[in-house]
Parts: C-alpha cells; sequence; structure tokens
C-alpha cells in the first residue's frame, strides 16, 4: 500500500469502528422519543436524565448487574493468572514429552467455542449443584480461558533466562519461592495483557452468564441490558444509558494497565 494511502485507509477504518461509539455517546445524552426519531443527530441539548433514571431504579438493575460483573470477573481473572502463569512456568521450563501432550491439549481448547461446550457443562453444573450459582460461572470461565492464560505465559516465560532461578535455587530458595520472587514480577506485561484480554472477554460474555445464572438467581451488565428490554416496548435511553455505564468499567481497566499491556503484546511476539 503507498505510503500516502495509508492514513487515508486507517482513518476509515478508525471511522468504521468509531459509529457504533458515536451512536451510544449521542443518544445517552438524548430523550428517548428524540432517539427514535433522530437517532444519529446530536443532542442539543443534553440532558443526564437517562442517566439519572438508570442509577435510581427500584428495582437496582445497573447496580445488581455491576456487582455481579465485578464479582465474576474479578475472581475470574485472579484465578486464572494464577492458574495460567503456574502452568506456563512449568510447561515452558519442563522437557518432558507428556507436557508438549499438554501443551497441544490446551491449544486444541482455543479453538472451540464456548457455545458449544455450554450444554455438557451445564449439566456437569447440575450435577455438582453449582447451576445458577456465582461460583459455577466462575469456574466455567476458568476452565475454558486457562488455555490462552497458559499460551501467552509460556511464550513470555521462555525469554526469561534460567539462570535467575537455577541461581535462586543454589542460594536455597525453593521452586515456589523461586517461582513467586524471581519469575513472577518480571511477567507483569504478560499478567497485564492476559488480564486485559480475559477481563474484556468476561466482562462482556452474554449467553454463558444468562444460561448458567439463569433468569432468577442473578445478572450482569451484558444480561441487565438484554432483560430491560420488554417483549413489545423498550425505553432507548435507558438502553442506551446502560450501555454508556457498562462500558465506563472495562474501559478504565484497560486505560490504567494499557502501558504494560502493549510491553505484554510486544515481549510476547519476540520471546519464545
Amino acid at each position: 500500500m503507498s505510503t500516502k494511502l495509508r492514513p487515508i485507509a486507517a482513518i476509515l477504518v478508525g471511522a468504521l469502528f468509531a459509529v457504533p461509539l458515536y451512536y451510544v455517546l449521542v443518544n445517552v445524552f438524548k430523550p428517548g422519543d428524540q432517539i427514535a426519531r433522530t437517532p444519529a443527530s446530536v443532542p442539543l441539548p443534553p440532558t443526564p436524565a437517562n442517566i439519572h433514571a438508570v442509577l435510581t431504579r427500584p428495582d437496582g438493575l445497573f447496580w445488581v448487574s455491576l456487582a455481579n460483573s465485578l464479582l465474576v470477573t474479578l475472581l475470574s481473572i485472579l484465578v486464572l493468572m494464577v492458574l495460567s502463569a503456574m502452568l506456563g512456568h512449568y510447561l515452558a521450563r519442563s522437557a518432558k514429552r507428556w507436557t508438549k501432550v499438554l501443551a497441544l491439549i490446551l491449544l486444541a481448547g482455543l479453538m472451540i467455542p464456548p457455545q458449544v461446550i455450554l450444554i455438557p457443562v451445564t449439566e456437569v453444573l447440575r450435577l455438582t449443584g453449582l447451576m445458577a450459582t456465582i461460583q459455577g460461572l466462575v469456574l466455567f470461565n476458568v476452565g475454558y480461558y486457562v488455555p490462552f492464560g497458559v499460551f501467552v505465559f509460556t511464550g513470555f516465560i521462555r525469554g526469561v533466562p534460567v539462570e535467575l532461578e537455577e541461581a535462586a535455587l543454589l542460594d536455597g530458595a525453593s521452586r515456589a519461592q523461586v517461582f513467586w520472587r524471581i519469575v513472577f514480577p518480571l511477567l507483569r506485561p504478560a499478567t497485564a495483557s492476559v488480564l486485559i484480554f480475559l477481563g474484556v472477554w468476561i466482562w462482556n460474555d452474554f449467553i454463558d452468564p444468562l444460561i448458567i445464572l439463569g433468569p432468577s438467581q442473578g445478572t450482569t451488565v451484558t444480561t441487565g441490558i438484554y432483560r430491560s428490554i420488554g417483549q413489545y416496548q423498550a425505553d432507548l435511553g435507558s438502553v442506551f444509558a446502560l450501555m454508556f455505564l457498562a462500558t465506563l468499567p472495562v474501559l478504565i481497566f484497560y486505560l490504567a494497565l494499557q502501558k504494560q499491556f502493549v510491553k505484554g503484546l510486544t515481549g510476547g511476539a519476540t520471546k519464545g
């Protein structure tokens, strides 16, 4: 592609991705009847009524959904981070043949859509008494997303000099101490990448919380938006306000870790 055409192509692609964001932003501050008539127009004058209505709903839909999403996402990514880092370190440092088979099995898990295994997973959760519980949803997230975390950490750990670990072992440190005090602090870029990717995926997940939690046991921000729409009518202003408020936590989370996230991407591309 010509050097002169690259900025134009970048602007066009950026504009394409910005269209949905524009629609959300302009319709958050616009009355519901005006949204239906002119969805693309700029709100003049802007009004915070939609956000106020969502935050003060009698059923507390947004606050309950936010609490559940925060709980599920934080628990899932913390467990995933620990398990993925430890298993990734073992696979990166082990020379046994069966570890290569395990790595292939984990990578195969990345190719299976979660919807394909949702029905058997619900049966397992029902047999273990975890269906319609936060614990069951967290367990599903951990089981499904751990291959991605292992894949990222394994590639990054292979670029960490093994001499650092050998020196610590010679000084009398245990293997657990070597990992948590020597290796894991060096994995901050990879950890940020895993946390952001998995945090965004789990936060934005819709079908899995809808099926696993069920209609009566709780809701997340994505299923909350779905449940705010009635069968025959919908308050468009509240729907756009819910979408806007649901985006803010994950956006703040990304901005807080973006520097380490970029380092993790570039580091993972050159290691392993």
